[in-house]
């Protein structure tokens, strides 16, 4: 039987295991905002843990998470704790980031999921939307190793995690990725792959997508997640994709010295040393 006492009625929202949902979506109940704004200057490790349990908590509301949070965290490693300016800074940072956090979307599972994702040299991120408005962020730094690793491997391996992250919306639905990392696009096609790769491969088998290449420039949400300070060094590095030969053909041609020596070169008429 219902115990009406546990039930309510035509209500336009409702509070559920500290989120409000509303017709607009889900938000972070307010009364937790206003615990974490409020929240003292942790003394120890015990009362860091209490706020980042919190906040943590809301961290699919937080764009970037990871990255704000990472001073603190590293505060929970044995005899690390040693408040300074960053840490104070960190802390203030995700203050007022928990006061900014977006009205999620409800997901419909009549419409197809969009998985944006992204990989830095030092982190992943990816946002989990439908019809353009976020349902999910996601960010995570990377190990030591896998820092070590190609960028394709970072992608595909952020591809990998997100999906592993949002299985409970993807499993028996065909969905879209979105990656900056053109390759990916023919990730079932390949038939030559390292360890690695067949390792998050593999995780990927069971589910219905296609893969979809998005400009970096285009993809910001997933880039932003993915990014942190100290790594602007790594941006200048890029890798020349199929598609900019065209472009570069074209600058080839425009060049009188270079364009005289492509003729030279299909003619095989070229005597040039070198």
């Amino acid at each position: 039987m219902i115990n009406l006492k546990k039930c309510v009625f035509l209500q336009s929202q409702l509070e559920y295991l500290g989120h409000i949902i509303t017709a607009e979506g889900v938000q972070v109940d307010g009364k937790k905002i206003t615990s974490m704004v409020q929240w003292p200057k942790p003394a120890n490790v015990r009362e860091l843990r209490g706020f980042l349990g919190l906040t943590g908590y809301y961290r699919r509301f937080v764009q970037n998470y990871g990255k704000i949070a990472r001073p603190l965290t590293n505060l929970l490693k044995k005899d690390a704790f040693q408040w300074n300016d960053e840490t104070q800074q960190a802390f203030d940072s995700l203050k007022k980031a928990m006061t900014m956090v977006p009205v999620l979307r409800m997901p419909d599972f009549s419409q197809p999921f969009v998985i944006e994702a992204d990989a830095s040299g030092f982190g992943i991120g990816a946002v989990l939307m439908q019809e353009g408005r976020p349902i999910a962020y996601h960010s995570q730094l990377l190990s030591k190793s896998s820092q070590q690793l190609s960028a394709y491997q970072r992608e595909l391996m952020a591809v990998a995690l997100a999906v592993k992250k949002w299985h409970h919306y993807l499993m028996g639905h065909h969905f879209i990725i979105k990656t900056d990392q053109k390759a990916l696009k023919y990730l079932l096609e390949q038939r030559v792959m390292d360890g690695e790769q067949q390792k998050w491969v593999s995780k990927l088998l069971g589910y219905q997508f296609e893969i979809r290449y998005k400009p970096g420039r285009e993809n910001s949400a997933a880039d932003a997640l993915s990014r942190r300070r100290g790594e602007s060094e790594f941006q200048a590095f890029s890798i020349r994709q199929c598609e900019e030969l065209t472009d570069w053909d074209k600058k080839v041609q425009q060049d009188e010295q270079l364009s005289e020596i492509y003729r030279e070169l299909i003619t095989e008429k070229c005597t040039r040393p070198g």
